[in-house]
């Protein structure tokens, strides 16, 4: 299992942002794709899963202000993050997962940095 994201970088208070992973090395369609964030000397946390069926699901703190989506056709998961805010620097990681009780696999993260 390989999962590669893009897209992170330093953007403006109020600016938005797309990260974008793709994974290979297993059978993408039937695996639940998830979006997690690390924030400085916190524990990672969700963000914002796209089931195998398609179901979306948000963390409280980013409903309203982000959408995940998946393409089976690319193997990718993006993330569109709206509105950002100083709160919301912070590594952000696609995983990858077949079932609840099944090893989650992880990406190598992308910084997200919200400053002026």
């Amino acid at each position: 299992v390989q999962l590669v994201e893009s897209g992170g970088g330093l953007v403006q208070p109020g600016g938005s942002l797309k990260l974008s992973c793709v994974g290979s090395g297993f059978p993408f369609s039937g695996w639940v794709m998830a979006w997690f964030r690390q924030l400085p000397g916190k524990e990672r946390e969700l963000v914002a899963t796209a089931g195998a069926a398609g179901m979306t699901s948000y963390a409280d703190s980013m409903k309203g202000r982000c959408t995940i989506s998946r393409d089976n056709s690319k193997n990718t998961v993006d993330l569109q993050i709206d509105s950002l805010k100083s709160e919301d620097t912070a590594v952000y990681y696609c995983s990858a997962q077949l079932r609840s009780w099944t090893q989650r696999y992880w990406g190598q993260g992308t910084q997200v940095t919200v400053s002026w």
